[in-house]
């Protein structure tokens, strides 16, 4: 089996990520809620694990990197949390669901408007997006890179063509561990990460990072283990916004992967530039064939033949060849729409840094077989 589908979520872990999900289980405490030592040894690996995502990002302090599930809860809550009455939002075409929905979700009730950028030339301009911007435009919202194309936004030539007013939230789930993201040079007030993917933790972790600018109201409540004699929620972070158990084991996770992006990601973005350019190269020779990348960090190759449905294509590999990659639209529908192969969508092959020319050279023979049948 060859798994090629690191963009939806990350494969096997590095031992020192099993290690300490076991250890963390052995734990059985709740960090945060007892005196007792094993509440407060779980509270220190907490505590540590924001300490370290904040260093990795250039973020604005322990108290504003708040835990969640994955990266969609970390965008419902800077998204919902912020947004009021009568505000505007920019977003863009390259977008996946967990922006577009609460965005959506908010329109539909009546609480904001939103535009979304679409692509110049095949690219995401400054321009564009500043040229959304309206008197009450609170946030834009912009991927860190596209789960579909890989493309990385300049987020900084973003920071800098919008109002300095309009609060920058960057989407961190496929670019987080493989692109530089630092908050502050970037001007981001926001940074919303799935643990689970290129971050190298366990499904079931993420983060929210955010600056002194953003002012967030609860998506959850209930028991913080702190100010408990108070029925409403604290006023500080990051209890205000951490309502029940943290998934103690899903955070042991994401520190030791952090560990290893810290120490890694230079040399493996190199890798993934590599294949993602291998496989590139390779698809240009085979007939039917047309890719919707670039070579780039994040691993991810999306393509589609002139014939054969995109999900038709992933089946058969699964099926016959035992390579595991996606087909569809990715959950990110406009970016389809604006490449123009929307309602099939594409095949997307993403790769691990672990990988190479062996799990190219095996997907590629497979799309020539596959390819003879159309």
């Amino acid at each position: 089996m060859i798994y090629l589908d690191h963009a939806a979520t990350g494969g096997s872990k590095a031992p020192s990520v099993s290690s300490a999900v076991v250890a963390a289980m052995r734990c059985c405490a709740n960090p945060g809620r007892s005196g007792h030592t094993l509440s407060l040894a779980a509270a220190e690996r907490v505590f540590a694990c924001r300490k370290l995502l904040s260093e990795l990002f250039d973020g604005y302090g322990i108290e504003r990197v708040v835990f969640t599930k994955n990266c969609t809860e970390a965008l419902d809550l800077a998204i919902l949390g912020t947004l009021k009455q009568g505000d505007h939002a920019v977003t863009t075409c390259l977008e996946h669901n967990s922006v577009l929905r609460p965005l959506e979700a908010l329109k539909r009730r009546g609480v904001i408007t939103y535009d979304t950028a679409p692509l110049s030339d095949g690219k995401l301009l400054p321009e564009t997006i500043a040229g959304l911007v309206r008197e009450n435009t609170r946030m834009a919202i912009v991927t860190s890179a596209s789960n579909v194309t890989g493309e990385t936004p300049d987020l900084a030539a973003i920071r800098r063509a919008l109002p300095g007013r309009v609060l920058l939230v960057a989407d961190g789930a496929q670019g987080a561990g493989h692109i530089p993201l630092p908050m502050k040079e970037l001007g981001l007030d926001a940074l919303a990460l799935a643990g689970h993917k290129g971050m190298g933790g366990i499904q079931g972790s993420g983060a929210l990072l955010f600056s002194d600018r953003m002012e967030m109201e609860p998506l959850l409540f209930g028991g913080t283990g702190s100010e408990s004699h108070d029925l409403g929620m604290p006023a500080f972070y990051p209890d205000r916004l951490e309502s029940g158990t943290l998934s103690y084991p899903a955070i042991c996770s994401l520190y030791e992967g952090a560990l290893l992006v810290k120490a890694h990601r230079e040399a493996w973005a190199r890798k993934l530039e590599r294949v993602t350019g291998f496989v590139l190269d390779g698809l240009s020779e085979l007939r039917g064939y047309h890719a919707s990348f670039a070579p780039n960090p994040c691993g991810i190759c999306s393509f589609r033949h002139e014939r054969l449905p995109s999900e038709t294509i992933a089946g058969e590999l699964s099926e016959r060849y035992g390579i595991c990659v996606r087909g569809g639209l990715h959950c990110a529908p406009l970016i389809h729409r604006a490449l123009g192969d929307f309602p099939d969508g594409l095949v997307r092959a993403s790769f691990s840094p672990e990988q190479g020319k062996k799990e190219a050279k095996a997907l590629l023979a497979a799309l020539k077989e596959i390819a003879k049948g159309a």
